[in-house]
């Protein structure tokens, strides 16, 4: 267990630095380049997540819950690594075209093949950083994200300040890219094979298709919102909802995207080890939940301020939306980590059926944007979003054995926590005024109150994360 404590360390910690320089990015270009340059980036930018699950393959996946890792293992790894990387490489550049053509936006086609060179760099790091995540070793993927983020902040504000618009975003990846892989040649171990090969690559791709389905099929579910609303809508649509989910996305990207490198090694630790995984899931729930539901309600009653600080006066239409967008990554957070308990245990094909269900109805909510606008397209977010809980459940049920009892127990405390701590900012969001005159003061004054009232409720009903804090707090005074 410590070292799950000491990765989460390394995990959380390298998600506040980035998202700090996120939080500050995202200020700044929200002002200086337009919705429809957002726009631009941000539908190429899906096609780009889109084309990196066949650029993995689960090859990640694959060396992090074999039993046993030999040298020739690692190169079929590393072989069919490059092998998919390179040739998404290639069809991402040559499709950039027509894709572009599609949405009746030329930039796209400019940033997607600017995104197809990072392709080609990329598995010269990855073999590494997934060999240290199955040894719940964070330290290296620490400094690169960090080393990673600096760069890429500091190339996008100066292309900005430069005039290269939506480019901005494409080159500064680029630049995060090149020094990620950098990072991984400084720790590589010695033991990791430097030359690919393919011998052994039927090993690798088994498990790989049913991950590269599972991923595949949850990122296009994740991008469908710019698939969608870009072909229907435009490319400044996009740009609103994607201001609008901003705020849910500083929880994705400060707690789960921190998380989840973690919950995979150690839910297919737990399993190699022949241990109980319901019961590490059920802890996993408990802590994310007592996070994650206070965090979105707080955000859906104090979403104008939230709004206007981040991203300025234009972006103001995006308010409404975000706050039911809040809603429904509340309900999607009870189950996020049902995939991966499931990859963890090798189940990668009802894995992947978790996904297809649930991305089926992410799509279909989604749907609701033609004859509803933008706000429809977030109300079936939400009924998405519920869908996909029962499902969740209901596999885990089969699978784990899970109960909605357990489910209940392990979510209790954080239904009082929530309540408890989002009370003052819902009355307030209720009853006071709130505008252009008082949002900032309102943003510090109902923040602070958050803050206290949540680790006040926290230790009151004493939630087994207070006493995970504690012991945190206990070892750093011995080590004093």
């Amino acid at each position: 267990m410590n070292s799950v404590r000491r990765s989460l360390g390394y995990s959380f910690a390298e998600s506040y630095i980035v998202n700090a320089l996120s939080i500050a990015s995202i200020f700044v270009l929200s002002r200086l380049l337009t919705p429809v340059e957002i726009g631009v980036w941000a539908i190429a930018a899906v096609f780009a997540a889109i084309a990196s699950t066949f650029r993995d393959f689960g090859v990640g996946e694959y060396l992090i819950q074999e039993a046993e890792l030999s040298d020739r293992k690692l190169r079929a790894a590393f072989g069919v690594n490059i092998a998919f990387s390179w040739f998404t490489a290639v069809a991402l550049f040559f499709a950039s075209g027509w894709i572009a053509e599609f949405y009746r936006e030329p930039g796209v086609a400019s940033v997607m093949r600017v995104q197809a060179v990072s392709f080609l760099l990329i598995p010269f790091g990855a073999i590494t950083f997934a060999y240290f995540r199955r040894n719940l070793d964070y330290r290296p993927f620490f400094w690169s994200s960090v080393g990673s983020s600096v760069t890429t902040f500091t190339v996008s504000i100066a292309c900005a300040l430069a005039g290269l618009g939506y480019m901005s975003f494409a080159w500064s990846s680029l630049a995060g890219v090149a020094v990620t892989v950098l990072v991984s040649f400084a720790f590589r171990p010695k033991a990791l094979p430097r030359l690919p090969s393919l011998d052994g690559w039927r090993e690798v791709v088994s498990l790989g298709k049913h991950v590269t389905g599972t991923y595949l099929v949850g990122q296009i579910g994740k991008s469908a919102p710019e698939l969608i609303i870009g072909r229907v809508l435009g490319a400044a649509p996009v740009a609103f909802f994607s201001r609008a989910n901003g705020p849910s996305e500083l929880f994705n990207r400060m707690v789960l995207r921190a998380a989840l490198p973690v919950c995979l090694p150690y839910f297919a630790r737990e399993a190699r080890g022949g241990q109980d995984v319901r019961e590490g899931y059920l802890r996993t729930v408990s802590y994310i939940t007592v996070i994650g539901w206070p965090f979105f309600v707080f955000l859906a009653a104090m979403a104008f301020p939230a709004i206007r600080i981040l991203y300025g006066t234009q972006w103001i239409a995006s308010v409404s939306l975000a706050q039911i967008l809040c809603v429904a990554a509340a309900v999607e957070v009870t189950y996020f980590f049902a995939k991966e308990l499931l990859i963890g245990r090798g189940d990668a094909r009802h894995a992947n059926l978790l996904q297809a269900l649930s991305q089926a109805a992410r799509v279909l909510g989604l749907v609701a944007v033609i004859p509803f606008d933008l706000a429809g397209a977030c109300w079936g977010l939400l009924a998405a979003a519920i869908v996909g809980g029962v499902c969740a459940h209901r596999i885990l049920a089969a699978r784990i054995g899970l109960t909605l009892r357990h489910v209940i127990g392990a979510c209790k405390a954080s239904f009082f926590v929530t309540v408890i701590s989002t009370a003052p900012s819902l009355a307030w969001a209720a009853f006071g005024p709130i505008g252009e005159d008082n949002f900032l003061q309102v943003m510090v004054v109902a923040g602070s109150v958050f803050g206290l009232m949540w680790i006040g409720a926290l230790r009151c009903l004493r939630h087994p994360l207070w006493r995970e804090l504690g012991n945190l707090r206990t070892r750093g005074t011995a080590r004093t």
